[in-house]
């Protein structure tokens, strides 16, 4: 467990940035692109999906304490898209476990036909960067650090927008059509305009074998 959360896997975006595991080496990037954005929806520095503690919703230096912790202690996650030693988007990503705290969890917990391996729970970019496809970049990222961890069922919960335009704040986890593009199927709705959407993920091993070409050597 331990060496997965301080493996950093990298692979090039199409647009040449670099895909990189939050672990604590990489703990400064997230926390300094964080920081630009005032902790993110009111200081929430991504904590609001992990369980809840005594720390968690006590102001934003609680928060960023918390979440700090969570990352050294590998029960934090993420795929972090980077550009020149700079975070600018992430994909929150962990098991249910790690990420009990997911909206519309009612209904998601009396309508459920499995329990996932993982889940992706929020999405963000810098404002400086966005409608240039990090979001799908780090949705992918996030995909492929599940791959290298083992692989699983892997569910997201997106949004449907309607004709009136979303605010990007409710946008948290992107939407239907991202997931779709990104190989996941519609599973069912949840909530107003939420989804469940669920891709198979083969391991990393798997899909590398699946790749080679009949004949080619190891």
């Amino acid at each position: 467990m331990r060496d997965r959360c301080y493996r950093a896997a990298m692979s090039d975006t199409p647009e040449g940035l670099e895909i990189v595991a939050l672990t604590p080496e990489t703990w400064a990037m997230f926390d300094a692109m964080v920081a630009r954005h005032n902790g993110i929806f009111g200081g929430c520095w991504c904590i609001w999906f992990h369980p809840d503690s005594d720390e968690r919703g006590q102001g934003a230096e609680a928060n960023r304490a918390l979440k700090k912790r969570y990352v050294e202690q590998c029960a934090a996650h993420a795929a972090l898209v980077i550009d020149g030693g700079e975070a600018v988007a992430w994909a929150e990503y962990g098991t249910p476990v790690e990420l009990p705290n997911i909206h519309h969890r009612k209904q998601y917990d009396a309508e459920a036909d499995l329990v996932p391996d993982y889940r992706v729970t929020c999405i963000f970019v810098d404002k400086r960067y966005r409608r240039r496809g990090l979001a799908q970049a780090a949705l992918l990222g996030a995909v492929d650090l599940i791959s290298q961890a083992g692989g699983g069922v892997v569910e997201g919960y997106p949004h449907v927008p309607g004709e009136k335009k979303m605010s990007s704040s409710f946008l948290y986890n992107g939407t239907r059509a991202m997931y779709e593009r990104c190989g996941f199927d519609f599973v069912r709705p949840k909530g107003m305009k939420n989804t469940v959407m669920r891709r198979t993920v083969a391991p990393a091993r798997l899909t590398a074998l699946r790749r080679r070409r009949p004949g080619s050597s190891r």
